[in-house]
């Protein structure tokens, strides 16, 4: 029997490799045990939440906006069932190839839809992202054919904003826009997600949270690349509010047809609380442009035209308002005693101040005039007269009195407060001392002076109406789909004239004459039957030398015509204001477009017959 004998040497070096694998063993174990500790205990919420979202996904479902009637419950903005591109970025491998794939069958803006599915992946990875929104029918019917190949993609039906009026009061009703991510952080637009769109302007803007409603969800069951296979379950949106407006749609309309194609703007409001009936600035857009995402060059059109069609001139357009003003000046003289309203001024067609000629609009001049006259036919060196003895501060103490060099309080905001010029303030800004010359100018509406239309209509209610300042409102109610009101227009006082009440009456009987006197500046504003009382308005765009007249054809150079007027002037029912932009002179530029509004006002309230009324001599005047 043989009896094998083992390397001693052999068997030590065995032994080192068999220690030296058991060590391998071990520290792979080891990472396998951290491996696996990492997945389920570090990582493990984050998959086990993938993995559901893999299976399980939710979905938010928009609600419906809320919709916008005028004051009669006429339907002004509406929703309508819109097929929405949406894309889910989790779902995506190679978000390039998937968008050319998609462009290849819609027309689709490639880098724009890029970087919103970056945007959203980043925060969301399986939030479905919206790149392209109302898709035609013809388009749907292409994604679906070719959904297959499409991971990630899914359609989504949705509300889309509808104004059915086209660009009828669209500064009023305003218009949607993709919320930003600052806007996401403010209250205004709290519960909106990227990719909404919310309101940006307008009553959209004021009452955004209100329309905006409560949005819905689902579960719904995917499958691995992404597309549905069952809802699980679902919880539906609540409707946005409705509200509704004090305008009225059919006066809104006749307002802008007046204006037609002319820039400028038309303010009607109920003199007795600040109701706004009609508001109209030209031009103006149509907010549906909005609704699906607007094109680049049109908005590009839209910020550069030189017509600045989405400024809301009632409001925000600021303007001399020529002898409008010369209401402010009378009262303010008669207030402070410069003026007797029997005291005869004369007027020879000019005024000499140092080395320099005041001209009265009239040529031939006035002849001896009272205040009476001087209102109704606007006479001009009647009020250099009262501006060199009433002064520029005093003046613009009593313009500031009756509500002009600060904001109405309108209710949608984004107003001018305008300006109303001091001494001290020239001073202040230009570091030159006020000039008796400036006045002069001051006086009869021009100078620094600037107003909007719509403080003008203001200005007039407030002669008329007992001397209160109210606040314009445009909202009227805000309802929810349940009835339950959320808000009701309550009138807001500004402020109240305390001055005398006869000489109230004075002016309010010269206006009256302005419009129903033989010479009377705004007798294209007379209607048979009702007393209107008003005040005309020519306002200088450009300086003129001694004697020179502005005859000339370059429409930028032409002068701004205004009109105020109130009816009836005994029983106050609407107050207008009108402008507009180069249209010459007041009586005949914008007379007759207050006109025409007060007439389908107070005929649709029965003060006025249907076939009421006959046209006013024709003249050309101040």
């Amino acid at each position: 029997m043989k009896t094998s004998i083992l390397d001693p040497i052999s068997i030590e070096v065995l032994n080192k490799q068999v220690r030296k694998a058991s060590v391998l063993v071990m520290i792979a174990f080891a990472i396998l045990v951290l491996k696996l500790w990492s997945l389920q205990i570090l990582s493990g919420p984050q998959y086990r939440i993938k993995s559901e979202n893999n299976r399980i996904r939710l979905q938010d479902i928009p609600p419906y906006r809320g919709l916008i009637y005028d004051r009669t419950g006429a339907l002004l903005v509406t929703n309508r069932p819109s097929y929405d591109l949406c894309v889910v970025p989790e779902d995506v491998k190679d978000t390039g190839a998937l968008l050319e794939r998609l462009a290849k069958l819609v027309c689709l803006d490639q880098g724009r839809a890029l970087e919103l599915i970056r945007k959203v992946k980043r925060a969301k990875p399986f939030q479905p992202v919206c790149i392209k929104r109302g898709l035609t029918r013809d388009e749907v019917a292409l994604i679906e054919t070719h959904r297959f190949n499409l991971p990630g993609v899914l359609i989504r039906v949705a509300p889309q904003r509808r104004y059915l009026m086209g660009d009828l009061a669209s500064h009023l009703l305003g218009y949607l826009g993709e919320v930003t991510e600052k806007e996401l952080r403010t209250k205004r637009y709290f519960g909106a997600r990227v990719g909404d769109l919310v309101g940006k302007a307008g009553v959209e803007l004021k009452w955004q949270r209100s329309l905006g409603g409560l949005r819905g969800g689902e579960q719904v069951e995917v499958d691995a690349a992404g597309r549905q296979i069952r809802v699980v379950s679902s919880q539906p949106p609540h409707p946005g509010a409705n509200v509704y407006l004090t305008i009225d749609l059919e006066l809104q309309r006749v307002a802008e047809e007046a204006l037609g194609d002319k820039t400028g703007a038309v303010v009607a409001i109920d003199p007795n609380n600040g109701q706004v009936l009609a508001m109209v600035s030209k031009p103006s857009f149509d907010p549906n442009l909005f609704v699906g995402g607007i094109a680049p060059d049109v908005w590009k059109e839209m910020v550069t035209s030189k017509r600045y069609p989405l400024q809301n001139r009632a409001i925000a357009g600021l303007y001399s308002p020529g002898s409008v003003f010369k209401i402010v000046v009378a009262l303010a003289a008669l207030e402070e005693g410069a003026a007797d309203p029997e005291e005869e001024i004369w007027c020879p067609g000019w005024l000499q101040v140092g080395n320099r000629t005041f001209r009265c609009w009239k040529k031939a001049g006035h002849g001896k005039v009272k205040l009476h006259r001087a209102l109704v036919e606007s006479c001009d060196v009647y009020f250099y007269t009262l501006g060199k003895r009433l002064g520029a501060d005093k003046i613009a103490a009593y313009a500031r009195k009756m509500g002009l060099g600060t904001k109405t309080g309108f209710d949608l905001g984004f107003e001018r407060s305008g300006l109303v010029p001091t001494r001290s303030w020239k001073l202040r800004k230009w570091g030159i001392p006020w000039q008796m010359g400036e006045t002069l100018s001051f006086a009869i509406g021009q100078s620094y002076l600037l107003i909007t239309p719509l403080q003008a209509a203001c200005l007039i209610s407030s002669v008329f109406n007992g001397g209160y300042l109210y606040e314009p409102q445009v909202s009227k109610l805000v309802q929810d789909t349940e009835g339950n009101v959320l808000y009701a227009f309550r009138p807001r006082i500004k402020g109240q004239l305390s001055f005398s009440e006869e000489h109230m009456q004075i002016i309010r009987d010269a206006l009256v004459g302005v419009v129903n006197e033989r010479r009377g500046t705004g007798k294209r504003a007379a209607i048979d039957g009702i007393q209107v009382a008003g005040k005309t308005g020519t306002a200088q765009v450009v300086g003129l030398e001694k004697g020179e007249k502005n005859n000339t054809e370059d429409e930028r150079f032409k002068d701004h015509a205004w009109f105020v007027a109130i009816a009836p002037a005994e029983n106050p029912q609407i107050a207008v204001s009108v402008l507009v932009e180069h249209g010459g002179h007041g009586g005949s530029g914008a007379a007759p477009i207050a006109k025409q509004v007060i007439q389908h006002y107070l005929r649709e309230k029965g003060m006025l017959n249907p076939g009421g009324d006959t046209d006013s001599i024709i003249r050309r005047d101040r």
